[in-house]
């Protein structure tokens, strides 16, 4: 199960971790699977890969199966289990937990524990997740690369700054694991590691207990290897905390339950091609063509107005501007601890004018409300998840372009692993939907990804 250091590790794989999330936690639930016997085969998997990949920065296996152990006794006792009763899960190393140590991505927090679990931690317990360790984030989920590599080819980056996370769900070692985006940081590495990368609609789920970068933006997402499974997962994470401001409360949204339902009408899609079309790879480009084709009348092309242009400055301000605010501690303890282009980001948003923060702020509205157009028609839009394939080389995460429109807007996006490019390594589709609506934007996703997976038998 190992790996030669430039090969694949994917490919490779076991049973019962080769089980969706959903498959594993009936088992569990049914007492055919123990929680215990999955968590020693991811451990197995994670010791047999890990050296190519280096996607955890946290693990503890005696504590995994301490966890593991607990939950096959409460369930033999007779006690109410949740949704992910003895499942293993994934943590992005800022998302904070009361039992073990969360760093940033920077040697500033070596060992540095918080007291309390961050809300949507809290709400993994509750279900009945195992929490597995905590996975690579790029430094303070910027731009500066971890140590992850790619799990098709570890001479490739695995995207960022959600690294760790789309790694080990590509590679086998975790069936589920938690990140976030506030540019490109979950739809560009789940596109670079072939995994599904889920950014639910900006507030569904608590930022409480994680590292801020730019309230506006901030958004937690999901790793899965299914449309199916990465819902389960929002479900269980998601709703309204009074310690979030930008949650609200709402009704449970069913999210798994909606992506595995049949669409009451056949879903129809709009390719937007936005304004960065042109740096697309050219397999990238030739791909979504294909697939507009496969879809025939339930796709056309669709042009954003030109309004839509602007998108890239506006999120490059509010994101420097949150950087100045939130990651000021760091600059100011730790400049010469920091790398330069984190330094430089810091400094760039220290110069950013409250009229024009708050101009920026106004026009996610805006840009929304012509999106809606959009979605009066058309279930989804398809667009690139990312400019290509995982550039070869470690010293960046890649190219966030495709995502930038989307975080701004904080619309739901999933990214499905469709296309591959000529180096063999996978491309994703990405797939938005209206702010709000992420339920069917899951069912639409899911729909597509079957009727792609039936064309190719």
């Amino acid at each position: 199960m190992g790996t030669d250091g430039k090969g694949s590790v994917v490919d490779q794989l076991a049973s019962p971790e080769n089980l969706s999330a959903a498959e594993q936690a009936a088992q569990i639930a049914a007492g055919s699977l123990r929680s215990v016997e999955l968590v020693e085969r991811c451990l197995d998997r994670i010791a047999s890969s890990e050296e190519a990949v280096q996607a955890w920065t946290y693990l503890d296996p005696d504590y995994a199966l301490k966890q593991a152990q607990e939950r096959d006794e409460q369930r033999g006792l007779g006690f109410p289990i949740g949704p992910l009763h003895g499942v293993p899960v994934g943590l992005k190393d800022i998302i904070d937990t009361a039992d073990m140590p969360t760093e940033n991505g920077t040697v500033i927090d070596a060992g540095r524990k918080s007291r309390n679990d961050a809300t949507l931690v809290s709400r993994l317990r509750a279900a009945g997740a195992v929490i597995l360790g905590k996975t690579v984030t790029t430094e303070l989920a910027f731009y500066a690369p971890g140590k992850t590599r790619n799990p098709h080819n570890p001479e490739h980056t695995p995207g960022g700054s959600s690294s760790g996370s789309a790694a080990a769900v590509a590679a086998w070692q975790v069936p589920l694991a938690v990140g976030t985006q506030t540019n490109g940081s979950v739809i560009r590495p789940a596109s670079f590691c072939g995994v599904v990368g889920y950014k639910p609609t900006h507030g569904l789920i608590s930022r409480h207990g994680l590292l801020s970068q730019s309230p506006p933006l901030d958004t937690v997402g999901v790793f899965a290897r299914s449309v199916e499974d990465a819902g389960l997962l929002v479900d269980v994470i998601a709703g309204y905390d009074p310690a979030d401001a930008h949650t609200r409360p709402m009704a449970h949204p069913r999210l798994q339950e909606t992506a595995r339902s049949a669409p009451p009408l056949r879903p129809s899609f709009a390719l937007v091609k936005g304004p960065t079309w042109e740096a697309a790879s050219a397999d990238t480009r030739d791909g979504l063509e294909e697939l507009r084709a496969f879809l025939g009348e339930a796709c056309d092309e669709v042009a954003l107005p030109s309004a839509f242009a602007q998108a890239h400055d506006l999120l490059r301000l509010l994101m420097v501007a949150g950087f100045a605010k939130n990651l000021a501690p760091y600059y100011e303890k730790g400049w010469d601890q920091l790398s330069d282009v984190m330094c430089a980001a810091i400094e760039e948003g220290r110069k950013v004018l409250a009229v024009d923060y708050n101009l920026a702020v106004e026009w996610i509205e805006v840009l929304n409300a012509g999106l809606g157009e959009v979605f009066e028609r058309y279930d989804a839009i398809l667009t690139p998840a990312a400019v290509g394939e995982a550039p070869q080389g470690l010293s960046s995460t890649g190219d966030p372009t495709f995502c930038t429109l989307w975080s701004l807007c904080g619309t739901p996006a999933v990214t499905l692993p469709l296309l591959q490019g000529g180096a063999g390594l996978p491309i994703g589709v990405q797939v938005v939907g209206r702010r709000g609506d992420d339920a069917r934007l899951l069912r639409a996703a899911h729909w597509l990804s079957a009727q792609v997976a039936a064309d190719s038998e």
